[in-house]
């Protein structure tokens, strides 16, 4: 990707640090980064490439903070966005809040980082993990840990360290699902899909192989089984530990897991979702005077499973006031500041109706203003259950010293981008 250096800036442009990794770009060019993008923010062109001459800036934007690449090669921008937004992550694992403060007090800490994050320009070792090895946030402890190199940097295994110890040898699977629908004004789905992720938390000793298998469509269409209980996959992303080559030639997920918490992969199934949680609603209003709303909600989904901490956000006029409530589970209240009425079931067994009454009051002078028609949304959790049907089929874990372990299965299927839109 080739970036010539990077710069943290405040919101004033003021340069808090500075890393120059090929000095083929003059460091005062930074001077010209802020008036141009004040400029393209008044001119309402906002871009995240910024040139000045030959020299190009490509930044974002983080709290109070710019993180500015300078470069003036023809590079892979999306590769240098990346590297900004791993900087940003290993930043905040390091300072828990990346701000103009922590920059402020940890220099010497970020300025070995920048130091060991890249090299002429090339990302080198950007896993957390492995530089908190030899990079901590005490002077002190600094000069000893460099004194020797990390086993991680020398290993063909470059997550996960060497010696690793636990009494009890246990990893936990989470499959965790994200369901995004849009349903327009008649009830119809208008789009729909899931994205799923599956991750772990590690606590093994050694290092193990461990092989997963789901119940991948592709995988029994191979084998010759039932394709009726498997899912088609897409987009499928994988941690930097998984065997791609094993996977592309036989389906198996086989990989030596980072330590503790990571994400294995991620992946999106296209498909038509039907709603989890049904919503209908009747909104009425009478000119300057009230407006009434009735609200019915559905579960969609097993009998056996409960979706958890449900909240219904309904909109209302700007210009709403003294509101009264009916529900016949949960409660509703009022965000004025969000024009909206929020109602909150704590447990939403499937297969379920509840109804919610609202009144407000309207004000005898009309809004002249054409207010739009934001959608109703929805927030939830259902434990124990994928809306796709993903199952983790086994889950084998080998070590050369033979010890046993156990795995956990966890699933969660959760609302996305949940919108249901109304006439009213």
């Amino acid at each position: 990707m080739s970036a010539s250096a990077v710069f943290v800036l405040d919101l004033k442009g003021k340069v808090l640090i500075c890393r120059n990794y090929k000095g083929d770009v003059n460091m005062a060019e930074i001077d010209h980064f802020m008036p141009l993008l004040m400029q393209q923010e008044e001119e309402g062109q906002l871009c995240p490439l910024i040139s000045h001459g030959n020299v190009h800036f490509l930044w974002i934007k983080h709290s109070n903070l710019y993180l500015v690449a300078t470069t003036n090669k023809n590079c892979n921008a999306s590769l240098v966005y990346t590297f900004l937004y791993k900087l940003v992550e290993v930043f905040t694992e390091y300072f828990k809040e990346l701000e103009e403060e922590s920059i402020q007090d940890n220099f010497v800490v970020v300025y070995e980082l920048l130091d060991e994050l890249m090299d002429f320009g090339f990302p080198q070792t950007t896993d957390s993990k492995i530089l908190q090895e030899y990079i901590t946030q005490e002077g002190n402890k600094l000069e000893v840990a460099k004194s020797r190199v990390p086993t991680t940097v020398t290993n063909a295994v470059s997550w996960r360290s060497e010696g690793i110890k636990y009494k009890k040898n246990e990893v936990f699977i989470d499959v965790i699902e994200s369901v995004n629908v849009l349903v327009n004004a008649n009830g119809n789905v208008m789009s729909s899909d899931i994205v799923g992720s599956i991750k772990l938390k590690t606590m093994l000793s050694g290092m193990p192989e461990l092989r997963l298998g789901l119940n991948d469509r592709v995988l029994f269409s191979l084998t010759g089984r039932d394709k009726g209980k498997s899912v088609v996959m897409e987009d499928v992303k994988f941690h930097q530990c998984v065997r791609l080559s094993r996977f592309e030639s036989d389906r198996t997920i086989s990989f030596i897991p980072p330590d503790g918490e990571s994400e294995l992969m991620s992946y999106r199934i296209n498909t038509h979702v039907k709603p989890l949680i049904w919503i209908e609603s009747v909104i009425e209003k009478f000119s300057h005077s009230r407006v009434e709303i009735m609200v019915k909600a559905k579960g969609q989904f097993k009998r056996q499973s409960v979706a958890n901490n449900v909240e219904i956000k309904v909109p209302v006029p700007s210009d709403a006031d003294s509101p009264k409530f009916k529900t016949s589970t949960g409660h509703a209240k009022y965000v004025p500041e969000q024009n909206q009425v929020v109602w909150t079931i704590k447990s939403f067994p499937g297969g379920k109706e509840f109804l919610m009454r609202a009144h407000f009051g309207l004000p005898s002078v009309e809004n002249d203003e054409a207010e739009g028609k934001p959608p109703i949304t929805v927030n939830f959790e259902i434990p124990y259950f994928t809306v796709s049907g993903i199952q983790v089929r086994y889950m084998k874990i080998i070590e050369k010293s033979g010890y046993q372990a156990l795995p956990w299965v966890r699933y969660i299927t959760q609302s996305g981008d949940y919108q249901l839109r109304t006439n009213s």
